[in-house]
């Protein structure tokens, strides 16, 4: 069986549950072309991104006259179906904010993935959320390619659904993934009832093997991780101010932000206002045996976002053995338990979180190392990458068998 897989951007230092995931599947040995529209312009820390970038290739690299070819060669080869993709970019154009000239640039990127399909023999196509990556693969299917279905993982497309004509995207695809029940209800929310039976659940996934062996509980004050891109959606200001409230009380309490983004120098302008430079430390990007080192070192991981899809790191977390504070959103409860796994707590609400913060640190050790442990059972249960690989799997030889 042989798959394309249709992205965006990739890799990202933010994606490594579709490294994952395109790696437990050729271990299953799925056949997996790599076609992403451009490479990423953040820096690739970790050794694995680094593979992966070298094994994919780049549509947007082939240059505009080569795209523009595939364009003609498609409307020449086959007016009719030429004819009704391009209606539908510009069908897609009309619902969005990007314009039409975006839009048939999409569809110059469907003609090549259309006829790298070809050239390859795909199978199949499948995409990584439910934005340009599933057009790109809607349209290529239109032109003439194989089937296609797409993972949507939230929040931007539970945000913008109309706008990224996600219905028609689900009407047209053989199937559509979302990363937790919860996404599957969104999903349902924009597709007729007759899709539904076509609406799958498949967890993003950890290697179980990485935490084989997860680092007891570190001794000492309180030293708290947070994982993510610095953007507002996050919720690492809300973190920041709930620091000021709990150094008040342990005064030296650790917290570690890992990753970066366009929030980094108001986030360093609010630590610095708040005189919190000894207490909170920006490390940047890490690759996984630094986010593992990270946790290892910590007592709790923190996840304070606003919105959400299913987050890697929380699985992470808990599969080192960590308890986890986070907020109540999205597919979050599916993972975290309160009370049993960590807490949850109300998104935006600092008075909550620095309650928790407390709440944590005034644990007993050994009721933080239950918490971690039963974290632990639950996501390696739960979340499995070989096994969410051969359920997808799965729904790929179905969709290609009919």
């Amino acid at each position: 069986m042989k798959i394309a897989y249709v992205l965006n951007t990739y890799p990202q230092p933010s994606h490594s549950f579709i490294r994952r995931e395109l790696q437990a599947l050729e271990q299953q040995d799925v056949e997996v072309l790599r076609l992403a529209m451009r490479p990423s312009d953040a820096p690739l820390a970790d050794p694995g991104d680094q593979s992966e970038a070298a094994r994919t290739e780049y549509v947007l690299k082939a240059g505009p006259s080569r795209l523009l070819t595939a364009l003609v060669r498609e409307g020449l080869a086959a007016p009719r179906r030429f004819s009704k993709a391009l209606a539908l970019a510009l069908q897609l154009a009309r619902a969005s904010d990007k314009g039409a000239l975006r839009h048939l640039i999409y569809l110059a990127e469907a003609a090549h993935v259309k006829q790298r399909c070809a050239a390859e023999g795909v199978q199949h196509m499948h995409a990584h959320f439910g934005t340009n990556s599933a057009a790109v693969a809607m349209l290529a299917h239109v032109l003439g390619g194989p089937a296609y279905s797409f993972t949507v993982h939230g929040p931007e497309e539970f945000d913008a659904p109309q706008a990224l004509s996600l219905r028609e995207k689900i009407r047209r695809a053989a199937f559509t993934v979302g990363v937790s029940s919860f996404g599957r209800s969104q999903l349902s929310r924009w597709s007729a009832f007759a899709k539904w039976d076509s609406l799958k659940v498949v967890h993003c996934g950890i290697e179980p093997a990485r935490f084989a062996s997860p680092l007891p509980l570190p001794g000492g004050t309180l030293r708290l991780a947070a994982i993510g891109r610095f953007v507002e959606q996050k919720g690492q200001m809300v973190l920041v101010r709930a620091m000021a409230q709990i150094v008040v009380q342990v005064p030296d309490a650790q917290l570690v932000l890992i990753g970066d983004g366009e929030m980094r120098p108001e986030l360093e302008t609010a630590i610095a206002e708040l005189g919190l430079q000894r207490n909170i430390t920006l490390t940047g990007w890490l690759a996984e045996d630094g986010v593992r080192r990270e946790l290892g070192r910590a007592h709790a991981l923190v996840m304070p976002s606003f919105a959400e899809g299913l987050p890697m790191v929380v699985m992470e977390a808990m599969a080192a053995a960590r308890p986890v504070i986070a907020t109540f959103v999205a597919g979050t409860p599916e993972l975290v338990q309160p009370g049993k796994t960590g807490w949850l707590i109300p998104a935006g609400d600092e008075k909550a979180l620095a309650e928790a913060l407390l709440e944590l640190s005034e644990t007993p050790q050994e009721r933080r190392a239950e918490l971690g442990q039963a974290g632990r059972t639950r996501v390696l249960e739960r979340h499995d990458s070989a096994k969410e690989a051969a359920r997808l799997a799965g729904h790929f030889r179905k969709a290609i068998g009919t």
